[in-house]
């Protein structure tokens, strides 16, 4: 799962958080040495800030390693066009019409109807289509349909009208519909199904299918649901099947991989995972998943396949993402230390002693520097990743949990914003924060990855979460790993640990952002009216609020107003502690219970819906900020130097605009009709 893209990033029991939650925090302070001579920023438009990273610890790989984290960047980006086709059944056409005509006009480039057509063909570059890669809402062009109409005929090109009109009009509005009133499945635009397939329908054909219940299989993970004679059935991406273009590249570059892996378990992972590609069986997938959570060793590393599943609205169909990294070996170790102590943190957390895991398996955490990116990791990006997401596969053998450095550097050295002093209570808060907050920021992420998410069971004969708590299972899961951190930031066993060296001031950082974010700041990334649907978003919002509430009695959280402005201050970070160790309990209880109602009602109430009069409060003294709510990057690129037919070394290039990056792209890798 994804931990927060720097939140939206929490990591993901997948790849998770939601990266962007935690670059507003980032955003307010940090506390990082400048690279001299790097610059990170390329660009901003809209809501968008684009960034560059380097590649730490490229020139320390040998030749055999570098030709591996090649060949699985070409790999990961073969398989680019998958993501925007999943996204949206229209989106490859207009993206194609569209950089068309961007490539060929030859008309006055001054003008405000082009400035917003430019504008809009980058919004929808950043989100792999039309559909905000955050909000889920249409991004609607600032330019008229008659403008994109005439630049069409001028250049002779041919757009489906469906696709010219969807643009413009009010169809297919949101990519992913969660409203608990709402056909979430039929009214959702995201292309995992067919056009008329209801909610209903859809999980009905899941639950009819037959499973092992002891290691069942990600069912409906690589396919699109399709109705054939009047009958549903998987359409499958494999070799020869959907998307069979663009995978047919994938495997190409990966036998490539598979012939210079560092370690027989490397070779033994990507040969699997060639099989799976070619056959799109999710038991050969299972297979890979283990092969590839056990293969510890060597530099190199890779998060490869439909895996994420925050882009279903009933959460069952995977989107294509890949990112290929090298190991941090001195990060990693400090790190080690919360892998090692696992146990102890699962047997003195708050859950029902039913609930705790007995033994927690494998969980790794290393901190790795990104050598490229591709599909739904690329340009918005995690800064986290804990796979597999298999639940079985993790309770027996593991997984491996990152912390993708050189992202969060890249974050950090891009600068700040000074929502900081906006949003924080009192300069005690203020101080705090730029004292201890970013170090408590990490601590958080790597116990929400190492012990979050390895935590708790799942009582015998309940199903998995997608089954029990359907479209609440991904706030629900992330929420409870959050918790899991959040409890243990405030425990002198950090300090015991050696990972921090102030325990309490430490927590006291993380609890003041966190509450701070979950009750104001994150606001700013919706539109005022707009309910909260994003997983993250929900998760954040319905701790915090909860919290709130029941600390009430005790003034736990006090609600302050000052010259017309709302501050949340907590007044007892003991007891606030308490209150989250009761949470965590209780959502862990949900989740081992399979309490449907329970998590509904958790999220429903807490997490949906926005006090109106804050929100429009928020986006006022946001305002004066010129910072970018939305940051993600472009790739370096790796080019090889020839001897012939042999690769002799390689070069990094930085791309010198988002626009060239994403053209070349198109392309390079446009692999999909």
């Amino acid at each position: 799962m994804k931990y927060l893209k720097i939140a939206g990033c929490i990591f993901a029991a997948s790849l998770t958080f939601s990266c962007q939650e935690k670059i507003e925090k980032k955003q307010e302070t940090v506390e990082t040495e400048k690279v001299i001579d790097f610059n990170y920023n390329v660009t901003e438009f809209a809501d968008i800030g684009v960034l560059r990273y380097q590649i730490p610890g490229w020139e320390e790989l040998t030749l055999k390693q570098q030709k591996l984290v090649y060949y699985l960047t070409q790999a990961g980006l073969s398989g680019r066009d998958i993501t925007w086709d999943q996204n949206y059944r229209n989106n490859l056409v207009i993206r194609k019409g569209l950089e068309s005509i961007y490539t060929n006009y030859k008309g006055d480039k001054t003008t405000e109807e082009w400035q917003q057509f430019e504008t809009y063909l980058k919004r929808i570059w950043f989100a792999n289509g039309i559909h905000h890669h955050y909000s889920m809402d249409k991004m609607k062009p600032e330019f008229s349909k008659e403008f994109l109409v005439t630049l069409l005929r001028d250049q002779s090109l041919i757009m489906p009208s469906e696709a010219v009109d969807v643009m413009f009009n009010d169809k297919d509005s949101k990519k992913v519909v969660l409203d608990k009133d709402k056909d979430i499945v039929l009214e959702s635009a995201v292309n995992f199904y067919e056009p008329g397939i209801t909610t209903e329908e859809a999980i009905a054909f899941y639950k009819s299918l037959p499973v092992n219940k002891e290691t069942p299989v990600e069912i409906g993970l690589n396919s699109r649901l399709i109705r054939k004679d009047g009958k549903l059935m998987s359409d499958v991406y494999k070799s020869g099947g959907l998307y069979g273009a663009a995978i047919d590249q994938i495997i190409h570059y990966l036998k490539l991989a598979q012939g210079v892996a560092e370690t027989e378990q490397q070779e033994k992972a990507l040969g699997l995972l060639i099989e799976y590609y070619q056959t799109g069986d999710l038991e050969k997938w299972d297979e890979y998943s283990i092969a590839w959570s056990t293969s510890t060793e060597g530099a190199v590393d890779w998060i490869n396949g439909f895996i994420e599943v925050y882009n279903d609205p009933i959460a069952y169909k995977g989107s294509y993402e890949t990112i290929v990294q090298i190991k941090d070996f001195e990060m990693s170790r400090q790190m080690n230390v919360l892998s090692e102590n696992a146990q102890w943190f699962e047997d003195n957390s708050t859950l029902m002693q039913e609930h705790k895991k007995p033994k927690v398996t494998g969980v790794s955490y290393k901190t790795v520097n990104v050598a490229g990116e591709a599909g739904d990791a690329s340009p918005a990006t995690p800064i986290g990743v804990n796979l597999p997401n298999n639940t079985w596969i993790r309770s027996v053998h593991g997984s491996k949990s990152v912390s993708l450095g050189n992202i969060i550097g890249a974050y950090g050295n891009a600068g700040g914003s000074g929502r900081l002093d906006e949003f924080a209570h009192d300069e005690k808060e203020i101080e705090l924060e730029k004292k201890y907050g970013a170090k408590a920021d990490k601590l958080h992420t790597a116990l929400h990855e190492v012990v979050g998410h390895a935590s708790g069971q799942i009582n015998p004969g309940v199903g998995t979460p997608k089954e029990t708590l359907g479209s609440y299972k991904s706030t629900i899961e992330e929420g409870r790993a959050d918790l899991f951190g959040l409890y243990y930031l405030m425990d002198p066993k950090l300090e015991e640990l050696g990972l921090v060296d102030d325990w309490k001031n430490y927590g006291m950082a993380a609890y003041d952002g966190y509450i701070r974010n979950g009750m104001l700041s994150q606001l700013i990334r919706l539109e005022l009216g707009q309910d909260v649907e994003e997983a993250h978003m929900r998760n954040r919002q319905w701790v915090s609020a909860w919290v709130y509430e029941k600390g009430k009695e005790d003034n736990v959280i006090e609600k302050v107003v000052k010259d017309g402005k709302t501050y949340y201050d907590i007044k007892d970070y003991d007891k606030l502690r308490e209150l989250f160790g009761q949470l965590l309990k209780e959502t862990q209880r949900i989740t081992s219970e399979g309490d449907f109602k329970a998590g509904q009602a958790l999220v429903e109430n807490y997490g949906v819906k926005v006090d109106q009069d804050i929100h429009k409060e928020v986006l006022e003294r946001n305002s004066k900020f010129k910072a970018p709510a939305y940051r993600g990057f472009v790739n370096p690129v790796i080019v090889p130097t020839m001897d012939g037919d042999s690769i002799s070394g390689f070069s990094i290039e930085q791309p010198k605009s988002f626009e060239e990056q994403m053209l070349m792209y198109s392309k390079n890798y446009g692999h999909l009709d």
